[in-house]
């Protein structure tokens, strides 16, 4: 299995850091990410698991494990697997985002797993995302806020919009910086549009400086 591939290459020295950098919520072995996703690369080529349907018990097993470079190897897997995933595996993806929780994991997860889910299966805003943007848990709102950042022109700016404003009102860090940063993207294909939004809105002094990194 490929903790066998990662266990092998512990680092010690690298894994200091690493930890520090986030600010010692988690254990690492030491592994940068270059190395471990050539480490990882390789196991999926040996093991043809790509090639299989969605194996849940794999990525919960990762997730289970103590050091966070498990967690990334769950999160590399996922992301090769984007185009199999369904409205099913849905609450598998929830179970990631409030177990072990911080951005590294939640931020891939909302982006580019939410986000393709609910692209393919609208009906999952109305059914859990929705819920998620009210949440007492942070980073399922952070995650409802974030879930159509790469969406482009066809983000719902209306949804958009409503998920912020419940929100904005919000102490928590990670929650403000989540609204500047779904807004400084949106700028990107609507900056009209998020300006009058800014304008009209009373927003914490962070979401406005994050949002308006593009505006002129």
């Amino acid at each position: 299995m490929v903790v066998g591939i990662l266990e092998a290459n512990r680092n010690p020295e690298n894994a200091v850091p690493m930890e520090k950098y986030l600010r010692n919520n988690f254990s690492f072995l030491g592994i940068k990410t270059p190395l471990r996703r050539e480490l990882v690369k390789k196991f999926f080529k040996e093991t043809d698991i790509l090639t299989q349907p969605l194996n849940h018990s794999f990525i919960l097993a990762l997730w289970e494990k103590e050091e966070r470079e498990y967690q990334y190897a769950a999160l590399d897997y996922i992301g090769k697997s984007v185009k199999k995933l369904t409205k099913e595996d849905l609450p598998l993806i929830e179970h990631l985002l409030i177990t072990k929780s911080w951005w590294d994991t939640v931020d891939m997860l909302a982006a580019n797993v939410v986000g393709a889910i609910a692209k393919r299966n609208q009906k999952i805003i109305e059914e859990s995302i929705e819920n998620w943007a009210s949440s007492t848990h942070l980073w399922l709102r952070r995650t409802a806020i974030l879930f159509q950042l790469k969406y482009k022109e066809e983000t719902n700016e209306a949804l958009l919009y409503e998920y912020i404003k419940r929100n904005k009102d919000s102490k928590e860090f990670f929650i403000q910086k989540a609204i500047g940063w779904a807004l400084r993207e949106y700028s990107k294909t609507n900056p009209y549009a998020v300006k009058r939004f800014i304008e009209a809105t009373e927003l914490p002094k962070l979401s406005v400086r994050e949002g308006s990194k593009y505006l002129k």
